[in-house]
């Protein structure tokens, strides 16, 4: 892969934080914002159907997953869902805490609060409403934060109401849970000036720890969703919607940039060698009788249930269906992806990857005379039901034209290893319009001003705080003001007394980034999690030299309790006296040592202690135990 210039490539990444808020109610309802784990009260099925703007135009997006003609199950419980979330009740008024704790984070930001709130309706028929749209409610316009020394302009700020949450699919039905639904969300909105990967995961953290710090959001895994809209010269404007970990970010501006470089090379290739777009045609070719005597498991398979083995030449992409473009990802696997949303089959095989999956050389030759190729061509099979492998096929083809122009605009979807995959058409601008169920909000000057004085200290304004109260030096406390962990910090330095600011700053700052470069899976380190482990060191059952491999058995295995990983590596504190117990038996095996080195004996016996009690207790008692029987030997020795 080549290693990329961003400011070459003309790099732009313009940023949708999402951030639940930690509120008593949902946005329009007085459900609680709970979600739930049981098994659901009640089910209803619903299919949803596209609607024309005022201007008489259909949202792209919405006709896709129109198109997909699936069937939602919606699952609710009644302890956190009402009729508001059923679409059976109209939406109650406005959270007002929710819309206080909007503009407290506009505030901070620096961004123009507007004078009335306007909730709209925004057209989404994926399933993940049950309306059919998402209610959203422009807060503030404008406002900037710092990242690096950089300005970051804000667009917009926004509360919307989350969505419902996808738990399953099988063939054409959705199930959703409704827990989630309506639960009040924050969308912060960034221009597109961010130029790099780094950069892109930087400006995420500054945005996540602003709000962390307001203490009136959510945490966890499923709190935080960003939409990164990324492009490069040449190519086009990708939306990647619902990144869920922030570490993710960066290495999938990476990869999205990787892919567009890559999408353009193989343009230039096909117009270097002559492809027009009238070349690429609705041939469609039944192939099924070249796999008769077949060995290949996968086709017969599908044959044996009455299926067909259809087949589309793609004349000159020969080696280009099987040109990475993101790590472990093709263009071939980009028409696999529109093949299996279009045409609902499991995958297509192509020319660059034969012979194989049991497909034999002959029957690959075979197919080329049938399909009358010459040298540069390619071919991509489906073997599926006619129907699906005819849709399948067609969208292959879209894809295949789609190369020849370049980067196709679209939304996409994040692979856990920042990768990404087809997920729909980008969503066109015509589908938002104004919410008639609910009243607009005066903001009025007394209420920002109330909030005015209520607004938290910002993290540049700690910096003395930290310094010269709780002792880090200015690297470490430069660390912790830019650290997303911010809050947790200041929780820990207030509940936890007994251990030191500094060891606690750079737990978080130091450890946890070595960990991670060492390949751990911190994301499992919850704020819950780390609060227990300092909580354990705190009540004296590990010592604080046992916190860096506490936490990296957590991480791997985040089902054990911080008591039980202290159990499983043998780390359980010990008292000062049974320390004295341990060293007074090394010195009585080291008296030799001792009389002949005197205090420079401290050293190798230091090593032989802290074999048997390393991780267990503070090395600076083990030390000053040591020294104590060190000196007292000697004292003996003189006395005699």
């Amino acid at each position: 892969m080549d290693k990329l210039n961003y400011a070459e490539l003309g790099l732009k990444v313009g940023m949708e934080f999402h951030q639940m808020l930690d509120t008593n109610r949902k946005l329009f309802c007085h459900c609680p914002p709970s979600i739930l784990r049981e098994c659901a009260d009640y089910s209803f099925i619903r299919e949803l159907r596209p609607t024309k703007s005022e201007l008489g135009e259909i949202d792209p997006a919405a006709l896709f997953e129109f198109k997909r003609g699936r069937i939602y199950v919606y699952q609710g419980f009644r302890e956190v869902s009402c009729l508001v979330e059923m679409d059976e009740e109209p939406p109650h008024e406005l959270n007002k805490e929710a819309l206080e704790i909007a503009i407290m984070i506009a505030l901070m930001m620096k961004s123009k609060v507007v004078d009335e709130v306007y909730v709209m309706r925004k057209i989404v028929i994926d399933g993940s409403n049950t309306t059919g749209f998402q209610r959203t409610a422009l807060i503030a316009l404008g406002g900037s934060i710092k990242v690096g020394g950089k300005e970051i302009p804000i667009q917009t700020i926004c509360l919307e109401e989350d969505a419902a949450r996808l738990v399953g699919t099988k063939g054409r039905e959705a199930t959703y849970k409704l827990d989630r639904l309506g639960i009040p969300l924050i969308e912060i909105a960034t221009a597109p000036v961010i130029s790099s990967p780094e950069e892109a995961e930087l400006v995420a953290f500054k945005i996540g720890q602003l709000l962390r710090i307001t203490g009136k959001v959510k945490r966890g895994l499923g709190t935080i969703r960003q939409d990164l809209n990324i492009s490069i010269r040449g190519g086009a404007k990708i939306e990647v919607k619902g990144v869920q970990r922030l570490e993710l970010i960066g290495k999938i501006v990476e990869y999205e940039a990787l892919r567009q470089y890559n999408l353009l090379k193989i343009r230039d290739e096909l117009k270097r060698r002559g492809l027009k777009e009238d070349d690429l045609r609705e041939d469609f070719v039944d192939v099924t009788h070249v796999f008769k005597s077949t060995r290949s498991k996968l086709i017969s398979k599908v044959v044996s249930k009455g299926g067909v083995v259809l087949a589309l030449r793609l004349p000159l992409f020969k080696g280009l269906l099987g040109f990475e473009i993101q790590p472990g990802r093709r263009l071939g696997t980009e028409m696999a992806d529109r093949a299996r949303f279009w045409g609902g089959v499991s995958g297509i095989i192509h020319s660059d990857e034969l012979p194989g999956y049991g497909i034999s050389e002959k029957e690959v030759e075979e197919i080329k005379r049938t399909l009358r190729m010459k040298e540069l061509d390619a071919f991509v099979l489906i073997a599926d039901e006619r129907e699906k492998a005819l849709e399948g096929l067609k969208a292959v083809l879209v894809r295949a034209k789609e190369a020849l122009r370049g980067v196709p605009e679209e939304t996409r979807g994040p692979n856990p290893d920042g990768t990404t995959h087809f997920s729909r058409p980008r969503p066109g601008s015509a589908r938002m319009y104004p919410e008639t169920d609910i009243r607009p909000t005066r903001i009025t000057n007394e209420m920002i001003e109330e909030i005015k004085r209520k607004l938290p200290e910002l993290p540049e304004e700690k910096y003395e705080k930290f310094v010269k109260i709780y002792g880090l030096n200015r690297e470490l406390a430069n660390k912790m003001i830019l650290s997303y962990r911010l809050d947790l910090f200041e929780k820990l330095v207030k509940k936890f007394p007994s251990i030191s600011p500094n060891f606690i700053a750079s737990t978080l700052e130091n450890t946890l980034r070595s960990l991670k470069r060492e390949g751990v899976p911190i994301e499992n380190l919850t704020d819950e999690r780390i609060e227990e482990v300092f909580e354990a060191l705190h009540n004296g059952l590990m010592a604080k030299e046992a916190i860096a491999v506490v936490l990296k058995l957590l991480a791997e295995r985040p089902y054990l309790s911080v008591k039980e990983a202290v159990s499983k590596l043998g780390l359980k504190a010990i008292s000062e006296e049974e320390l004295k117990k341990i060293v007074a038996k090394v010195v009585r095996a080291k008296l030799e040592l001792i009389r002949e080195r005197g205090e420079r004996a401290l050293g190798p016996i230091m090593g032989e202690v802290m074999k048997k009690v390393r991780g267990r207790i503070d090395g600076r008692k083990v030390s000053e135990v040591v020294r104590y029987f060190i000196r007292d030997v000697l004292a003996k020795s003189e006395r005699a």
